[in-house]
């Protein structure tokens, strides 16, 4: 299949890849397709923490944060060594590289470097790719009300935002959280449900320019560094929605216009873990395997989902489909339903 523009090939910007540890210092991992200003990787096998690595905090990406406790950000010489040109170079540990363990990256192309952005009341340095509509970013909190801006020249649809210099939560906007997302959050760290907080977002709803925060210390911690992934939402690219669930086996149905490279689902109404799926874990449906960013604890199957042509379809009465529950989702392609060209995806 050929390929007219960047978004008829999401793999340019987003793909997950797969390996065994052989706890061999300066392992290269290819197969990413592109160098990577975000790796989040999991041990598969073993109960070990999530590692987020990005270009802009550390230098070769040896510092890290994880998803599954509020610690500040971590220095270590056993983690990521570098971005490369197809994925990244790993050292020893059971967190990225012990033998005979199974591991995962997910992987997402910003802009490189990180520039200046002066649009909001608070300055910040991001790594922005408009077209994909990912942003990596940080700033120096103030305690106070302020603005950052995002540079995607689009509204995000979902913000991951904390302070990574404490031990804090991640706060977490999603456009479809609640009927006013802005005044509510949800900590990726954590099961809870959806919490209405002002402080978080000072009830106030992001532009295609800049996002608010309040006076929080979880985000906003005065002269501390906090960092933020900012998603816009891009057709054949990315989804960012919700769904109720229907309390049945022959579950709901989500259509997301493009078939799934990866899937994080989070119950909002009640508490709940925020379940990541992927297509390189399991090329057939269902969809066995899944992680929790909020714990540490290796892949649990359970086949509760099935990745399609053009979205994905529950496949169990109560997980992630309890019968009146709200779920939100973030969504990335594998290939979209439709081409630029006309050419239609091809179904598990």
């Amino acid at each position: 299949m050929s390929y007219t523009n960047g978004l008829d090939k999401p793999t340019d910007y987003f793909n997950a890849v797969l390996w065994e540890g052989n706890n061999t210092a300066g392992r290269q991992i290819t197969g990413v397709g592109f160098e990577p200003d975000l790796v989040w990787l999991k041990n598969r096998t073993s109960s070990a923490n999530h590692g987020l690595h990005t270009q802009i905090t550390g230098v070769d990406g040896a510092e890290y944060l994880r998803t599954n406790g509020t610690n500040a950000i971590t220095t270590s010489a056993n983690h990521v060594t570098s971005f490369d040109s197809d994925g990244f170079t790993i050292n020893n540990g059971l967190m990225l590289n012990d033998t005979s363990n199974n591991y995962v990256a997910w992987n997402w192309k910003a802009g490189g470097s990180a520039s200046s952005n002066t649009d909001g009341s608070i300055t910040s340095s991001v790594s922005v790719n408009q077209t994909a509509g990912i942003s990596i970013g940080t700033f120096t909190g103030t305690a106070s009300v302020g603005t950052v801006g995002h540079g995607l020249n689009a509204v995000p649809s979902m913000i991951i935002n904390r302070t990574i210099t404490a031990a804090k939560d991640w706060m977490t906007y999603h456009h479809k959280n609640t009927s006013a997302p802005e005044t509510d959050y949800l900590a990726l760290n954590s099961t809870n449900a959806t919490a209405d907080f002002e402080d978080v977002w000072n009830d106030t709803a992001p532009t295609s320019s800049v996002f608010t925060i309040g006076n929080s210390s979880q985000n906003n911690t005065g002269s501390g560094t906090s960092i933020f992934y900012a998603f816009a939402e891009k057709k054949g690219f990315s989804k960012f929605g919700s769904y109720t669930g229907n309390g049945n086996a022959d579950g709901t149905f989500v259509y997301t216009g493009f078939s799934p490279s990866f899937v994080m689902l989070k119950r909002t109404n009640t508490t709940g873990s925020w379940t990541m799926y992927d297509n390189k874990r399991h090329t057939y449906n269902p969809n066995g395997e899944y992680l929790l960013a909020n714990n540490s604890s290796g892949g649990i199957d359970f086949n509760n989902v099935d990745f399609l042509s053009n979205g994905f379809k529950l496949r169990d009465a109560s997980f992630n489909n309890g019968s009146g529950d709200t779920i939100i989702y973030m969504c990335f392609a594998e290939s979209p339903f439709t081409t630029s060209t006309g050419i239609p995806t091809t179904a598990r």
